[in-house]
């Protein structure tokens, strides 16, 4: 089926209208976390290729981000493949170690941490691909399970429970998701974890420097789709497309592609291979730690971390704010530019990255910090030096004084932000 007729002139309402400055800084704080520990659950995409252009009643741009917004999903479970293409360089367990130890420090864990904690155990879906079966029953019970060669991780959100079982270590984690004033348990979600999930983060995103079309349908994990297209109209930006395919019958996200500006493989794939909308056997959320399992006790979460969660109406504001809530806890952040070109700006309060010559092992700060730098490009300019890193989606330079310049921006966009700012 040809291409629908563009409609970007509405485009900006429809993604809800959240303020431009959280917009700008929602878009360029979350890939930031891409390339940390939050990087994990970005990356789910489907095995199946488009079967199909079925036909369908035309729709405007306009009238499927309504659709998408209007979809109140409460029920599903699914098969889904994770490919993540970052183009990173492979660190073997380095980052998931990192992760791990940090998580661990954080729920006061002791120096062991726990090999279920979801912190750590979801940044191996950093790269690579990999299986995922998740399942959803309502705001309250949401469920993913990790395929690995010859093992399971799950994660079960349980009412107030949430736990993690690795199966290949016979570790349990256990934390438990605080009540809202209406006795429910919190619902809050800290990164992207579904294709809906991704993308409401990218409606956030639209503003006149946005174009965003219907281009046409498709069928994915046998469900007739129309798919949304959402493409930067500014030069310079390391985003080439996102490309939504939505399920024609519920409006459900089932497919979300992003390609990077420079072409080849995508970025983030995500979507289901199958899915059904029935009710999830009450069965499938239930959990008792196995007999001889080690348990470690993770304290009050804030959600049931990188669960994928019900798949209920789209909600704006502070709470539902990917990008706010990061950028209210980013010092001093501040955004340089507009749209897809904007960066974001903030002082980490350090002296940048130590040079290798300092000295140290690895877990020093000199020699780490070289450790670090050798995947980045030196540069110098106005602001002094520092290094830039690099991905497929994001690049951030880090001055010698400890500020941050990042975006999905080039390289040279950096830089010039960095020389403006002094």
């Amino acid at each position: 089926m040809a291409p629908y007729a563009s409609d970007d002139s509405t485009t900006a309402a429809g993604a809800g209208e959240p303020g431009t400055r959280r917009r700008r800084a929602a878009r360029y704080v979350v890939p930031v976390v891409v390339t940390g520990v939050a990087a994990a659950t970005i990356g789910l995409v489907p095995a199946l290729a488009d079967s199909g252009d079925p036909d369908l009643p035309d729709i405007t741009a306009q009238q499927l981000i309504e659709k998408i917004a209007g979809s109140d999903v409460q029920q599903l479970s699914g098969t889904v493949k994770i490919s993540t293409d970052l183009g990173l360089p492979d660190l073997g367990g380095l980052v998931g170690d990192m992760a791990g130890g940090m998580a661990s420090g954080s729920a006061g864990q002791g120096d062991g941490g726990s090999a279920a904690d979801p912190s750590a155990k979801l940044t191996e879906l950093v790269s690579g691909t990999h299986t995922l079966r998740v399942a959803a029953d309502g705001p309250d019970r949401q469920k993913l399970s990790l395929l690995e060669n010859a093992a399971e991780y799950s994660l079960i959100h349980d009412g107030k429970d949430v736990w993690g079982y690795d199966s290949e270590s016979n570790e349990v984690y256990h934390a438990t998701v605080p009540e809202t004033a209406d006795g429910r348990a919190k619902e809050r979600r800290e990164v992207p974890a579904t294709p809906r999930d991704l993308t409401e983060e990218a409606l956030k995103a639209v503003d006149d420097t946005t174009s965003v079309t219907v281009d046409g349908t498709a069928q994915v994990a046998g469900r007739d789709a129309y798919k949304l297209l959402i493409k930067p109209r500014q030069e310079g930006s390391t985003i080439g497309a996102i490309s939504v395919a939505v399920d024609a019958s519920t409006g459900l996200p089932l497919k979300f592609t992003l390609t990077p500006a420079s072409g080849g493989a995508a970025v983030v794939d995500a979507g289901f291979t199958q899915v059904s909308f029935a009710k999830p056997p009450a069965s499938t959320f239930d959990f008792t730690p196995p007999e001889g399992a080690k348990v470690t006790e993770g304290g009050e979460a804030d959600q049931a971390p990188g669960a994928p969660r019900a798949e209920g109406k789209t909600g704006g504001g502070p709470d539902g704010d990917l990008g706010g809530d990061l950028a209210k806890g980013a010092d001093g952040l501040k955004v340089i530019g507009e749209g897809w070109n904007a960066i974001a700006s903030f002082d980490t309060g350090g002296q940048g990255l130590p040079a290798a010559s300092a000295g140290g092992d690895l877990g020093e700060s000199g020699a780490l910090g070289g450790f670090l730098g050798s995947f980045g490009d030196e540069v110098s300019g106005k602001f002094g030096s520092g290094t830039v890193f690099t991905t497929r989606l994001v690049n951030a330079l880090i001055t010698e004084d400890g500020k941050v310049y990042a975006g999905a921006v080039t390289k040279d966009a950096l830089v010039k932000a960095a020389d403006a700012g002094k």
